[in-house]
């Protein structure tokens, strides 16, 4: 009986994932980085909001923590329901992925709106967040901790 059960939800997940592969016209491409994530971010001008992430629906790929990081910059310019995205995003952990797409979807709605660069610029979504996790140096346990020091 359970059987049944997940093969009519992978019918429904290959259902919705046909739908949200038929973007179609020009596009404008862009690339978002953070820590080892980086996302390729492609805006369709006239769309309905939709976002797919690895040929997934935001909601299903993102938990709703990140899928809300993704639509800071639509919401704070207003075009939440104005565009279509698709992203293809590899390397790092959700939350690194949901900041590159975010840097991402930053780059892109500045090749189209060139005023929108100080509202974007003042949450610092513009800037490459460059810190990465420090490698590990010889004769220590991690990055910086030391073994524990003894006098004898």
């Amino acid at each position: 009986m359970t059987d049944n059960k997940i093969t009519k939800t992978e019918k429904v997940k290959t259902v919705l994932k046909e739908e949200t592969l038929k973007f179609k016209g020009k596009f404008i491409e862009a690339i978002g980085r953070r820590k080892t994530s980086v996302a390729r971010v492609r805006l369709y001008k006239k769309g309905s909001g939709i976002i797919v992430i690895n040929n997934d629906k935001i909601n299903s790929y993102l938990p709703g923590a990140y899928s809300s990081i993704v639509k800071q910059p639509l919401d704070l310019t207003g075009n939440l329901k104005d565009f279509d995205f698709s992203v293809v995003v590899s390397g790092g952990g959700k939350k690194g992925q949901a900041e590159a797409i975010r840097h991402g979807i930053c780059r892109s709605l500045l090749v189209l709106d060139k005023e929108l660069k100080a509202s974007l610029k003042a949450k610092g979504w513009l800037t490459r967040d460059a810190r990465k996790k420090e490698r590990k140096k010889p004769g220590l346990k991690k990055a910086r901790k030391a073994p524990q020091w003894s006098k004898r």
